[in-house]
């Protein structure tokens, strides 16, 4: 049973919006990349995870606080007798560990040594649970999800899970018989509870409105060549159809996650979509679709 579903980052979908509309760096480019490949990653395992049929909680997707320190923790499952979390890599490539360092074969980068910061993780959550007066047995593990994925030097005593050796992992997982209880299903709602929904530390980068390029971008391919005919947009680029009323909705939800102390006004979205002529039609659209507040020219939606 999943208890809470995995959905993308605030970050992950500021960063794309951004993608498409400024002029980012390449770091800020490959911290994006980074951020779309590792959510990429936790998708594959949600998928590998579909098919175990013994009773079990599945939390995705938490970020907690004790004692001052935040964590975050990809998947949580709850068996009966042990709690698994996992820290999900969609790593590609050959690597190596050297001295508790993590290289690309290729190219000789360090990267961060995801083992290091899993046995952070798993102090901190024994300290949540132990503040929650909890006692199971928690095993956290390291999965590198990606097939094409080799690490060399990778010592046994570690818990690391190469692509190689998921499949039996999981096995061992189907063999165990689990039987769940309110204990249990307190612990989850507990953890659920405790998620903080903002995250503190991000890598977004700055920017304004002006910088930001306007216009309605295509649902398919993200191009700005959109052109609108009747009702619908219609993109030159790839020809993809959309009702001009569902892009200017989507429109308006990127606007709200760019700007989320700008108020959602006709005139305001009419500068934003920029391709619907029409202010009546974006009124209209707002209306249908949002609840006004106030009259006239002091009016906005929400």
């Amino acid at each position: 049973m999943i208890l809470k579903e995995r959905i993308e980052s605030v970050e992950l979908q500021i960063m794309r919006y951004l993608m498409n509309r400024v002029n980012l760096t390449e770091k800020e480019k490959y911290h994006y990349l980074n951020l779309e490949k590792g959510f990429e990653g936790e998708i594959k395992f949600d998928q590998l995870i579909e098919n175990l049929q013994e009773e079990k909680y599945i939390i995705n997707d938490l970020l907690l606080e004790v004692n001052n320190s935040f964590f975050q923790i990809d998947t949580i499952i709850i068996l009966q007798g042990v709690i698994h979390f996992f820290e999900i890599k969609n790593y590609e490539g050959d690597y190596y560990l050297d001295s508790e360092k993590l290289y690309s074969v290729k190219t000789s980068r360090e990267y961060k040594n995801p083992i290091i910061q899993l046995k952070r993780t798993e102090t901190l959550f024994r300290q949540l649970l132990q503040n929650l007066n909890q006692n199971f047995l928690v095993e956290g593990h390291v999965l590198f999800i990606n097939p094409e994925f080799t690490l060399y030097q990778a010592p046994m005593d570690q818990p690391i899970i190469l692509p190689t050796q998921i499949k039996r992992f999981f096995q061992d997982i189907k063999k165990m018989p689990s039987k769940l209880h309110d204990g249990h299903r307190k612990l989850a709602q507990q953890l659920i509870s405790l998620h903080q929904p903002n995250y503190p530390f991000t890598s977004i980068p700055s920017f304004n409105y002006e910088q930001v390029r306007k216009g309605i971008t295509c649902v398919n391919c993200n191009s700005f060549s959109l052109l609108t005919k009747g009702w619908k947009c219609i993109c030159s680029e790839c020809g993809q159809e959309e009702l001009i009323s569902k892009a200017v909705i989507r429109s308006v939800e990127e606007f709200k996650l760019l700007f989320p102390t700008e108020k959602i006004t006709t005139n305001a979205i009419h500068k934003w979509c920029k391709i619907v002529q029409s202010k009546q039609r974006i009124g209209y659209i707002l209306g249908k679709h949002f609840k006004k507040v106030g009259n006239h020219r002091w009016s906005y939606y929400e």
